[in-house]
């Protein structure tokens, strides 16, 4: 294992900072944290945490601005990296004598190969985002309508069964109902003047 030097970072204080204020600042700092953890994963000797720091910085900034070409850079190497391991891990598997290794093997390899391909859909994102507002048409209807999942229909459906039926399960026609109910005026009205007339004789 490589023997790295402590970390050593320079702050530079704000107008009117204290030195302890301006230690707990870089101490938060998103991009003074980021270089103490890659400091120690650099593979290419010490690297001063204060440029580190600085650099990241610069970079963070870049895609703040809308710059994302280090994005595309460092997701394309992961990808190609990530294919490097799968094709390592299915070599090993290829060549295991026991069932556990070559299921190990296979499992680590796909394990990199779907890392791989979602690293690639991450590039592909930042290629062509997708458009704005897009998702958010789905279930949208015009004027007053309501998503309702055809329930509301299914009761609509079974409403004029419930009026209809009777309780001795008979159906009753409505048509025929209100045509009885109509001539039932008429026919007492009859009534009355036949009597009549049998009065007169």
């Amino acid at each position: 294992m490589t023997n790295r030097s402590a970390p050593e970072l320079r702050v530079v204080g704000l107008p009117g900072e204290g030195e302890a204020v301006a230690q707990a600042r870089a101490a938060v700092t998103p991009t003074m944290t980021a270089a103490a953890t890659a400091q120690r994963y650099v593979p290419v000797g010490d690297v001063d945490l204060t440029a580190l720091s600085t650099e990241l910085t610069r970079q963070a900034g870049a895609v703040q601005a809308g710059d994302l070409s280090r994005a595309e850079e460092m997701l394309t190497a992961q990808a190609h990296t990530l294919d490097a391991i799968f094709n390592q891990l299915a070599g090993r598997a290829a060549g295991a004598k026991y069932l556990p290794q070559l299921e190990a093997f296979l499992k680590l390899a796909l394990r990199a190969q779907s890392q791989a391909r979602a690293t690639w859909e991450a590039v592909s994102a930042i290629q062509h985002p997708p458009l704005a507002g897009y998702i958010n048409q789905a279930n949208i209807a015009g004027g007053h309508q309501q998503v309702n999942n055809g329930a509301h229909a299914r009761e609509t459906a079974r409403a004029p069964t419930q009026v209809q039926e009777q309780t001795d399960g008979e159906w009753l026609d409505s048509g025929a109902a209100g045509a009885r109910r109509r001539a039932d005026p008429s026919m007492a009205a009859l009534g009355e003047v036949d009597r009549s007339e049998d009065a007169g004789r």
